[in-house]
């Protein structure tokens, strides 16, 4: 029998998935699952979007260009103008999601061997894509009793070698909200400078900053110009993560024309998609404004909630929807697995992602979970007594 390839066996699965299997049973069985674990809001996708793919009148669905149609390019420069990234349509890369603007990248700055770090948490599929491209993570620990703060400059210097090519981050952040302040960001930039490095800078939760904080990007940072690689995507901004429709943003030439082989290897980005994301950068300012009242609501009630179950501690993001919460258990991938498998409260219970899945070091966040605050708030009120009452009768058998 023919054998799968060492980079299938090294492939990690998903952590925010891999229990979906539980999930369906549990549903299966009668339970209502309340699913905290995947970044998939039930916040709507805004009319306009969605009007455009109505009113489609083409007669062929036909390929488009590699690096994306000229006319949404030149509309998504103008967004980015408007956040001061002072770009042209020819900054940009429009990609299948934000995942296919990531693994473009790692393949057109890096080669197999090579090295990049990020700290941790970090969105779990970064694990994937560097297996992909056959880079290796470094991962460098951040931690929930500082609020996942990025850690000292020192901690990455010890970290570089030869090998390294890249720092990526994640802003604000997936899995733990955690927003860089200009500070951390201009850090980063002395460092990258220093070790000539690139910066990797995902930015698919930009419009979800809270508190009047600001959101710093390396685009505003004066001398990154040719280091710097955005990803985004209209996933989270809109609501329309099944849109699957990201994409690559530098100054660095180089960069761009190398990006576009691995881009016309792949042929195009999706037609309908990008009619949908053209017409949805028109969106009134009015539903960001709603949309970002409604997840500071839901952070509140959920972070509130958190901790006021003895032995929970969650720290306060500042952007995103997601919290990681230390809760008082042995094995966050048993306890997830147990909330699905074994246990319900009159016939509901939560579905969490555990947090060792977020993280490179082994043995990391096994006390962690990720909750996605992506459910309206009468479903978070009736997640939290859930996950009380499912917690105390844990902690029973234990």
């Amino acid at each position: 029998m023919p054998q799968i390839s060492q980079k299938g066996l090294q492939m990690p699965a998903s952590p925010i998935r891999k229990l979906s299997p539980y999930a369906d049973q549990a549903k299966r069985e009668g339970k209502k699952v309340y699913h905290l674990n995947i970044g998939q809001p039930d916040i709507e996708t805004p009319q306009i979007m969605l009007d455009a793919i109505k009113n489609i009148s083409f007669r062929v669905w036909a390929y488009t260009s590699s690096e994306g149609n000229a006319s949404y390019r030149q509309k998504l420069s103008a967004y980015y103008n408007k956040l001061g990234y002072n770009i042209g349509p020819e900054h940009l890369l429009v990609t299948n999601g934000g995942s296919e603007a990531i693994t473009i990248a790692m393949q057109t700055c890096m080669d197999p061997g090579d090295e990049i770090i990020i700290p941790e948490p970090f969105y779990a599929n970064y694990n994937g894509f560097a297996c992909m491209a056959g880079i290796e993570v470094k991962p460098i620990l951040s931690t929930i009793e500082s609020g996942f703060a990025l850690p000292p400059i020192s901690k990455f210097e010890e970290l570089i070698s030869q090998k390294t090519k890249a720092i990526c981050i994640c802003n604000p952040n997936n899995p733990t909200g955690y927003l860089y302040s200009r500070e951390e960001m201009e850090a980063l930039r002395d460092l990258c400078l220093r070790h000539d490095l690139y910066l990797f800078a995902d930015e698919a939760y930009r419009e979800f900053c809270y508190d009047g904080r600001e959101f710093i990007s390396p685009m505003h940072l004066d001398g990154l110009e040719q280091h710097v690689i955005i990803f985004d995507t209209v996933s989270k901004r809109y609501s329309a993560c099944g849109a699957r429709l990201g994409c690559l943003l530098t100054k660095n030439k180089h960069i761009l024309a190398t990006a576009l082989k691995f881009a016309q290897a792949r042929l195009s980005p999706p037609s309908v998609a990008q009619i949908a994301a053209e017409a949805a950068i028109d969106t009134p300012d009015d539903y960001f404004i709603r949309v970002k009242e409604e997840y500071t609501a839901r952070r509140n009630l959920l972070v509130d909630g958190l901790n006021a179950i003895p032995g929970v501690y969650c720290p306060i993001p500042g952007g995103a929807f997601y919290v990681v919460a230390k809760l008082p258990i042995d094995d966050a991938d048993r306890f997830c697995q147990w909330m699905l498998e074994e246990f319900d409260y009159q016939n509901e219970t939560v579905m969490m992602a555990p947090a060792t899945g977020f993280y490179s070091t082994q043995g990391a966040g096994k006390d962690e979970v990720r909750l996605a605050y992506v459910l309206n708030q009468e479903d978070l009120k009736k997640a939290l007594i859930c996950l009380d009452k499912g917690l105390l009768k844990y902690q029973d058998r234990l």
